[in-house]
């Protein structure tokens, strides 16, 4: 079941056009990732599904039904500018947020009290936000975005201001949310991330939608037939016709490491069995392209022709 299904979704603010009838389509039970560089419309789609703006076309389909405004108790939302009242004490603070979002205040105690622990840090009750240093304010914030238990999640540069250990504990508890059935959608610029968490992908540029699919699949479609091998001798030259030697570099004495590009319908096992003859191989492996090279690409306008492709797919 889809979680959240975007239909020609189009919004403009006089001349620009923030989104350009956009479609998405988001699995139910999965962590969703929402690419595209700054000003490219994701965060105005997130404000749409989020009810803080309405579209100018298009409809969102969240669960099955059209959205509406009962739908927002089933969100937990942490934009990328964070916002919390400062003079509260972190305790008030988590127990008004949950209570906004429709827990009584026997259960909002209970299940801040769980996440308190989670992050143990329950001698936090009584500071005041004020106080809270910038990752621990981040925590804070993290904790009302999901104590209610949203069926979906909106998570903005969720890891902006964190450590590295804080970084992984996060990570940790946003793979605990997905394994207990909420669906994540993910901003973020940072690929590595999108890499090591996101099961799809979407990404959106200058307002237009022009890649979407599972993550893997993405992959699969961009690969370029390219391949490293770690071989033992001297440099060497391979048919022109057939291959393209990308780069050759020594990496110890007599031991090199080379990419080589093989030509459109030549597989792997014909490279391998082309260069065990004229050097020793120790290994070899295809270099499949990571996300941070597809959006690169896509984005800076090479691989034009891919790009066309899924345009017109899309």
């Amino acid at each position: 079941m889809e979680a959240l299904l975007v239909k020609e979704v189009s919004k403009r603010y006089a001349a620009h056009t923030a989104l350009d009838k956009v479609t998405i389509s988001i699995p139910e039970k999965t962590i969703f990732g929402l690419l595209g560089p700054n000003g490219a419309g994701k965060t105005t789609l997130i404000r749409i599904i989020n009810q803080i703006i309405n579209s100018d076309e298009g409809e969102i389909i969240m669960f099955g039904e059209k959205l509406k405004p009962g739908h927002v108790e089933n969100i937990g939302y942490l934009p990328e500018e964070r916002g919390l009242y400062k003079k509260m004490t972190v305790g008030d603070q988590l127990l008004y947020l949950a209570q906004l979002k429709g827990l009584s205040k026997k259960d909002a105690l209970a299940k801040i009290k769980i996440w308190l622990e989670k992050f143990g840090i329950k001698d936090w009750w009584n500071k005041k936000v004020e106080d809270l240093s910038k990752g621990m304010a981040q925590k804070i914030q993290f904790i009302s975005t999901v104590m209610h238990e949203p069926k979906l999640i909106i998570l903005d540069e969720p890891f902006s201001g964190f450590d590295p250990v804080n970084a992984q504990l996060i990570t940790e508890k946003i793979l605990e949310l997905k394994e207990n059935g909420s669906t994540i959608i993910f901003s973020t610029h940072r690929m590595e991330t999108v890499e090591s968490l996101c099961d799809h992908i979407a990404l959106i540029n200058r307002s237009k939608k022009i890649l979407e699919g599972p993550k893997k699949q993405v992959k699969e479609q961009f690969r370029s037939n390219t391949f490293t091998v770690e071989h033992r001798g001297n440099q060497f030259t391979l048919p022109s016709d057939k291959y393209e030697l990308k780069k050759q570099q020594l990496i110890e004495e007599g031991m090199f490491s080379s990419t080589i590009q093989a030509k459109e319908g030549i597989k792997g096992n014909q490279l391998i069995r082309d260069l065990i003859e004229i050097t020793e191989v120790y290994s070899f492996q295809e270099k499949l392209p990571t996300m941070a090279d597809i959006f690169i690409n896509l984005v800076k306008g090479e691989g034009d022709e891919a790009l066309q492709k899924h345009l017109q797919e899309a």
